[in-house]
């Protein structure tokens, strides 16, 4: 018989039918320092903050109360999805707020929510760029007016809001709850028969339906996917592709178009197909999920190679520099690996989760949040920029991190997924506990049948691969804990009692714990070279490196004189040398450019002189000044 939960889990995704994996809430398992925890405390410090001094000083904030005193026509700021970075924000602040208890943020999310309530017009319209005085009439731009992905952001708010306890009378709740009902209306059965350009729409009201338990939310989810594909949406000059309106959900075989687009379609397509039973569309979404990793996906986990249209390429077509990877990209890859692996119960997702969050995510904000990546390069040529402090950048591709952007979705997402981050550490299931992410902090669960399991972990992971796991207490009678051990992960080893096991991924799995009994996890964290399929003409004959679930890269300021990265090779035959955050390689630097021809009639020109090659976390770069960086480095050839 099909079991049923409220989907009131505090957890970005809490699936209302059972799931191979159940997730846990960001109460239960919690993150009390290392990589992460600093990071948590860099989003409530500042990043958080940030975002909302630069949503009042762009003005986007200001466009609720210009709507309200119908002054829009002379002082509406930013694009036409501007709203949705404001909804973005509070649902970043409702997760924080849930996390901590943060009264002062618990206060100025009521001043915005009391803002934008006063904007939403009777039969629940909200929005400040189109149908207001003098501007173009509701829903007459579905290529490009976001006004459904507006929505998808407003209701993702109240979703976070329910999951952390508040009720359906809350503000925000109120709000979001007028909007889905409005949207149910227009463009539900006998309604308007059109999608959004910007897919976002579906996921938001399949969570507001397991949050909520009203049905129509699920199904107007499942109408939006089963209209795409159809032709619904204008061609444009990157073809429908683009929106994912050229071929059914159902008859698609790779995800294309642009990224961001893609796979937030994918996620709404697992939730609904997750919810109404559907193995059939859940399983095909999954193999698109996995052909496009197998072949359009970078070693940072980052996806998108195509600048003019934000898009993925044609398989294998990954070249370094020209790489998009936009931060909300990844965000929205990790959004599908997380809920393919409650669906199925597959711990390798949270591979793909562990790399896209380190190699990605991680790698978008400065070091003191406030300034961010909106693409992420895995080369850059020429030295980056600093960036102006006080102004929004115009440009994605800016090479540095821009304080701000007029596009600004990826600060915001930022935002949200630090601060939900501790619901993808662990989830658990009728037999016990899955330890999927490797942070400081403890996890407490309650099986199926109320027996709860409770565990302190201790690890410095990334930097070391020791992970101590303490039972702090066990169910009565028969159950498991399970370790992912992650696929780079060959040789790992793990200390039960003294007893010694080999550990191969993709888990470990032990038995019958007693409270007071420590499992301790040894991952080795040597560094190691990689190689990339021969098919990607972009990268052949280079190699990168691994430490760990970090992917390194080569940052000139690193370098013997700061010597540009275009000039480095490696012997790729020779060790490479752990000090840490350092990694050494044996190689070479070439001779500096000169006016001459860059092609010679043999080989092993310019001259090159030996040196020790550095490599630091991806993620960690371009916080030092400009630079040039690169993460697949010429292997020497004729030396």
């Amino acid at each position: 018989m099909e079991k049923h939960f409220s989907g009131s889990v505090a957890a970005p995704v809490s699936p209302r039918v059972e799931t191979v994996l159940r997730p846990l809430g960001i109460h239960d398992s919690t993150i009390s320092g290392g990589f992460w925890g600093e990071r948590q405390t860099l989003n409530a410090n500042a990043i958080i903050p940030h975002c909302l001094y630069w949503e009042e000083k762009v003005g986007w904030i200001n466009n609720f109360s210009a709507q309200q005193r119908g002054a829009l026509l002379t002082e509406r700021q930013g694009r036409e999805f501007s709203d949705s970075d404001v909804y973005k924000l509070l649902e970043a602040m409702a997760w924080e707020i849930g996390r901590t208890g943060d009264g002062n943020l618990q206060q100025q999310l009521d001043q915005l929510v009391e803002l934008i309530g006063k904007s939403q017009g009777p039969d629940g319209y909200l929005n400040t760029k189109f149908d207001n005085p003098g501007q173009e009439p509701r829903y007459s731009d579905f290529e490009w007016g976001h006004e459904l992905y507006n929505y998808g952001h407003l209701i993702q708010a109240a979703v976070a809001r329910l999951r952390n306890g508040l009720t359906m009378d809350d503000p925000l709740v109120q709000i979001a709850t007028r909007a889905a009902d409005h949207v149910c209306v227009v463009f539900g059965p006998g309604g308007k028969d059109k999608v959004g350009g910007h897919p976002e729409i579906e996921v938001a009201l399949a969570e507001f339906y397991r949050v909520t338990g009203e049905k129509k939310y699920l199904e107007q989810a499942q109408l939006f996917l089963d209209r795409r594909g159809h032709g619904t949406l204008d061609d444009i000059e990157f073809g429908r592709g683009y929106f994912q309106d050229d071929q059914p959900i159902r008859d698609a075989e790779v995800l294309r178009g642009h990224a961001v687009r893609a796979l937030y379609l994918s996620a709404g397509a697992i939730d609904a197909a997750v919810e109404r039973g559907d193995d059939e569309l859940l399983t095909l979404v999954e193999n698109q999920y996995l052909r496009t990793l197998a072949k359009r996906t970078y070693i940072t986990g980052g996806m998108g190679s195509h600048h003019q249209d934000e898009a993925f390429g044609a398989d294998y077509e990954l070249p370094p520099d020209r790489a998009y990877c936009e931060t909300c990209a990844g965000i929205a890859s990790v959004m599908v690996a997380w809920r393919l692996l409650l669906a199925r119960g597959d711990v390798r997702y949270a591979d793909i989760i562990e790399r896209t969050m380190y190699n990605l995510v991680a790698a978008s904000p400065a070091e003191d949040g406030k300034a961010f990546f909106y693409t992420n390069t895995l080369h850059q040529r020429v030295n980056g920029k600093p960036m102006p402090t006080d102004k929004a950048s115009p440009r994605a591709t800016d090479s540095g991190r821009a304080a701000w952007f007029n596009v600004s979705c990826c600060p915001t997402n930022v935002a949200r997924t630090f601060a939900q981050f501790s619901a993808y550490v662990a989830t658990s299931n009728a037999d016990g506990v899955q330890l999927l992410q490797f942070v400081p902090g403890t996890v407490t669960a309650s099986l199926d049948d109320g027996r709860r399991a409770s565990l302190e972990v201790s690890t410095d992971y990334p930097r070391g691969g020791r992970v101590k796991i303490e039972v702090v207490e066990a169910p009565q009678g028969p159950w498991t804990l399970t370790v992912r051990v992650p696929g780079w992960a060959q040789g790992a080893r793990v200390s039960i009692a003294g007893v010694e096991h080999d550990a191969a991924a993709p888990a470990f799995v032990a038995e019958d714990l007693q409270a007071g009994d420590v499992v301790e996890v040894d991952l080795p964290m040597a560094p190691r070279w990689v190689y990339a399929d021969e098919r990607i003409d972009a990268v052949r004959g280079t190699v990168a490196v691994e430490r760990g679930p970090l992917v390194l890269c080569a940052e000139s300021v690193d370098q013997v004189d700061s010597a540009d990265v275009s000039r480095l090779s490696v012997d790729a035959a020779q060790p490479l040398v752990d000090h840490g955050e350092t990694v050494v390689a044996q190689g070479w630097i070439a001779a500096h450019d000169s006016d001459s021809s860059p092609y010679y009639s043999e080989p092993g020109s310019p001259k090159k002189e030996k040196a020790d090659i550095a490599f630091v976390p991806y993620h960690s770069w371009a916080n030092r000044g400009p630079s040039t960086m690169r993460i697949w480095v010429p292997v020497a050839q004729d030396v």
